[in-house]
């Protein structure tokens, strides 16, 4: 019996020790591993960056406009009256100066044999105090001649027809001006009689037309004033107004040709000068007025029209530029990372036009600075990076 104990005692013994080599052997592998496999600490992260660059601004944006006629008026008559006859209608060409309807007012002859009447009066008033006047004259200078002889004629005679004469020619000057009155009233009534015939005060088309014979009309008929008889413009030569907006409105200069297409015409381009500036920011729109002269002969562009306006926008002055995926923007901030001695600052800027794949930019930036290709605010100020350069896109 102690045999057999000690026989498993040895058998057990070896089986033991080579457990505990086991484990022994692989608690010193895991520590060996973890001292000498550790991985080395991660280095700062690159990112691609690209230059500012500074070039020319010369682009072309499409902006809006409106074509309005050179010359546009709403004919009213001066005079009340009827529509005796209207000769022109919706569309009709009408030459400066061509008739294009006639009143008729009674009141008016009335109004003019009166003045006439008057005149005549005053006239004849004119000619009785004109001719006793010349006969005071004439006798005042009978008795100032009798007078060098003493004794023949009195003092105080002398002395009344003297005065007589001085009243006779202010009743004279009188009566002339009230002549003179009465034949200006009576070439107002003539020039009222004029306003009854209705002429066209330029060359062009009529584009509406609200009255008909026998209708009452004159600046005094009520509601009805506010409506004209015609409404004429001028369509061989056009008003195309653009509004620019205020950041584009510098540099823009008279005399330059622009293009600008209508919905009427697709496919077709028509141009304009520029003739005309506001020089004025509306500080409701924030844009500024620019007027185009368009000549259109051939009467195919119609007042009113919405068009497509080609504005060519340049700068006085090189800007810069960065690729549009540079600009970042948060809720409070736009912004560019610019990357100097190895670490990223973020630069505040105002964006301005597009070319191509360039946006202009206005901030802290100089030609030449490093700013990251794609700016984003995950890439924080302060932050140690290495940079791999790349090429901007051209302007386009």
């Amino acid at each position: 019996m102690t045999l057999h104990l000690r026989l498993s005692a040895r058998l057990a013994h070896p089986m033991a020790s080579m457990a505990a080599c086991s484990v022994l052997a692989a608690c010193g592998g895991a520590g060996a591993g973890a001292a000498g496999g550790r991985a080395p600490a991660a280095g700062p992260p690159t990112i691609d960056v690209v230059r500012v660059v500074s070039q020319p601004v010369d682009v072309v944006l499409s902006m809006p406009g409106q074509l309005d006629p050179y010359e546009v008026v709403a004919v009213y008559p001066k005079v009340t009256g009827f529509i005796k006859t209207i000769r022109v209608d919706r569309g009709s060409r009408v030459r400066a100066g061509e008739l294009i309807a006639e009143l008729e007012a009674p009141e008016l002859a009335a109004q003019r044999a009166e003045a006439e009447s008057k005149l005549q009066a005053a006239e004849a008033q004119l000619a009785a105090a004109q001719s006793k006047a010349d006969a005071d004259a004439s006798t005042y200078e009978k008795l100032e001649a009798a007078s060098a002889t003493p004794g023949v004629v009195a003092g105080n005679d002398l002395v009344v027809a003297q005065k007589t004469v001085e009243a006779d020619r202010n009743q004279v000057a009188a009566a002339r001006q009230t002549a003179e009155a009465a034949r200006r009233a009576l070439q107002s009534i003539a020039q009222m009689e004029q306003y009854l015939r209705v002429t066209a005060p330029f060359g062009g088309i009529v584009t509406e037309r609200n009255v008909h014979p026998g209708a009452l009309v004159g600046p005094n008929s009520g509601p009805a004033a506010a409506t004209p008889m015609v409404r004429l413009v001028k369509i061989d030569r056009l008003r195309l107004v653009v509004p620019v907006p205020e950041p584009y409105a510098a540099g823009v200069k008279e005399g330059v040709a622009v293009a600008f297409t209508v919905s009427a015409y697709p496919g077709r381009s028509f141009s304009g000068t520029v003739a005309r500036l506001a020089h004025a920011v509306d500080v409701k729109t924030r844009t500024m007025a620019v007027e185009l002269d368009v000549a259109n002969p051939s009467g195919a562009l119609a007042p009113g029209a919405f068009c497509q306006v080609q504005w060519p926008v340049h700068r006085p002055e090189p800007s810069l530029f960065v690729p549009g995926g540079s600009v970042a923007s948060t809720t409070d901030r736009t912004f560019v990372i610019r990357v100097r001695g190895g670490k990223t600052e973020w630069v505040d800027v105002q964006t301005g036009l597009a070319s191509g794949s360039l946006t202009e930019v206005f901030g802290d930036l100089q030609p030449g600075d490093t700013v990251a290709a794609r700016g984003t605010d995950e890439i924080k100020p302060g932050a140690e990076v290495r940079i791999r350069e790349t090429r901007p896109a051209a302007q386009s």
